[in-house]
């Protein structure tokens, strides 16, 4: 019984001495910060890649027009768009699991990359289809990509929220381009809406979708790695 009681004792007394000393807590906040910039980085270079190769459709179709003294970077695209692209879809990508989580209502439908990655490539086909094809007038090409951005969250989203937060994003972001344009940092060729086109707010309403879409599915996918490795803890 003695000997039983000492080797217990000694027990107790290596598991205190192997335990970490951080607490539980503390390494629990310090993982979610690390994930938490890692996949900002991810959306944000989701963004920036996405927002080159969109640019240069723009470009090339000589929908929007740089001063030259601007045109400073590849694609023909002025520097700042890129990194103003990637901060947006970091944003936009971090706040749709966070809206998910306080409405209490995980997004749940059509949640596997295979969906994530044929969004992405409706999302191309609409501004490709912004840039390329010839309508007979701009209300003809406005309702068109309206009913496709609008059958894009349908497609591939379906939440209240996910629509909200894609319809406010997306009056911000053609509020913000107007105020760019009329400052003259550059312009879009024959605007029919206060210096704009009017079919801008239907691309910035499918990005919002497309990127909030990707967010959620790194949010899903780091929760999966999460729970993993708890078990095996």
């Amino acid at each position: 019984m003695a000997d039983s009681t000492v080797v217990s004792d000694q027990q107790r007394s290596g598991s205190s001495q192997t335990a970490p000393s951080r607490g539980p807590y503390i390494a629990v906040i310090t993982n979610r910060s690390t994930t938490l910039v890692i996949r900002g980085f991810m959306l944000f270079s989701i963004g920036v890649f996405l927002a080159l190769v969109l640019n240069l459709l723009q470009v090339q179709r000589n929908v929007t027009l740089f001063p030259p003294d601007v045109i400073s970077s590849i694609f023909s695209s002025a520097w700042w768009v890129p990194p103003c692209c990637g901060t947006a879809s970091a944003i936009i990508g971090l706040l749709y699991p966070c809206i998910d989580c306080r409405l209490g209502e995980p997004h749940k439908f059509k949640r596997e990359w295979s969906s994530v990655m044929r969004c992405v490539a409706v999302f191309v086909g609409i501004n490709h289809a912004s840039a390329k094809v010839d309508f007979a007038n701009n209300v003809q090409l406005s309702l068109t990509l309206a009913a496709l951005s609008i059958g894009l969250w349908w497609t591939f989203d379906r939440s209240r929220s996910g629509f909200g937060l894609g319809v406010v994003i997306a009056l911000l972001a053609t509020l913000s381009t107007q105020l760019l344009v009329y400052n003259g940092v550059f312009q879009y060729t024959s605007p029919d809406f206060l210096y704009i086109r009017s079919w801008l707010p239907c691309i910035f309403f499918a990005g919002v979708i497309t990127m909030g879409n990707i967010g959620r599915q790194l949010a899903l996918y780091e929760c999966k790695l999460m729970s993993e490795k708890t078990h095996q803890d």
